[in-house]
């Protein structure tokens, strides 16, 4: 099976590469911890978007331009996204994006809208279980906290990557995030959303003690913003 590789840009957003190339939740310009800007990001085939919070798709629109990527969101902000100019054949579905619980083929990747729990001012919060072209698995949870419903996702999908926010605050703190990975059974697991800002948990170090307690099966991979792996 050839390898997916994964790169974190900073904060929550990342590129898969697999044949395709996604990005998900693009917040460069303005991000102090971002890897690239807007202008020198790789392009893209597909921007996901978890929820409408300016540090997950403030960059959606210039990205959208830039690229001619397909943009896909939930419903509502799929058609704000519309009326800030992305064009109609750039965004899933015409503009009715999708919502949770729906899975879609995009491009050679296969894409189900996950439940999440946090806020949002434009439809729900989500995630996206990401079933890539050369038939990996990855879960990006998007900002939330723990809920029981992970352990159905787990059960419902083989997840050889997921990427969890740890930073607290906003999102999942380290126990709740490595609590996650067992809930999901996930192989592998990539932090994300922390040491952004100086309230967020300011590095992996704790959560990577948690995890050898709580999912001892999961393999953390710890990356620098701008940094790749492979799975």
């Amino acid at each position: 099976m050839a390898s997916v590789q994964i790169r974190w840009m900073g904060h929550s957003c990342f590129i898969i590469r697999d044949g395709q190339t996604a990005i998900i939740d693009p917040w460069l310009d303005g991000n102090p911890k971002a890897a690239a800007s807007v202008e020198s990001a790789p392009n893209t085939d597909i921007i996901l978007l978890t929820h409408n919070h300016s540090d997950h798709s403030s960059d959606a629109v210039a990205l959208a331009k830039r690229t001619g990527a397909l943009v896909v969101g939930i419903f509502e902000l799929s058609g704000d996204l519309k009326a800030k100019g992305v064009p109609e054949e750039q965004l899933l579905n015409g503009g009715s994006g999708m919502n949770i619980g729906g899975t879609v083929d995009i491009r050679g990747f296969t894409v189900t809208m996950t439940q999440a729990s946090h806020s949002s001012t434009m439809g729900a919060p989500a995630g996206y279980v990401i079933r890539t072209p050369s038939g990996k698995t990855v879960y990006h949870s998007g900002d939330t906290g723990i809920f029981a419903g992970m352990s159905l996702i787990g059960a419902l999908y083989p997840i050889d990557l997921a990427m969890l926010p740890i930073g607290s605050v906003f999102t999942m703190d380290y126990r709740q995030a490595a609590m996650a990975c067992r809930l999901l059974r996930a192989k592998a697991v990539i932090p994300m959303h922390y040491g952004t800002f100086p309230i967020l948990e300011p590095n992996a170090e704790r959560f990577v003690e948690e995890l050898a307690t709580a999912s001892p099966d999961t393999r953390p991979i710890i990356l620098a913003p701008g940094e790749e792996t492979e799975i």
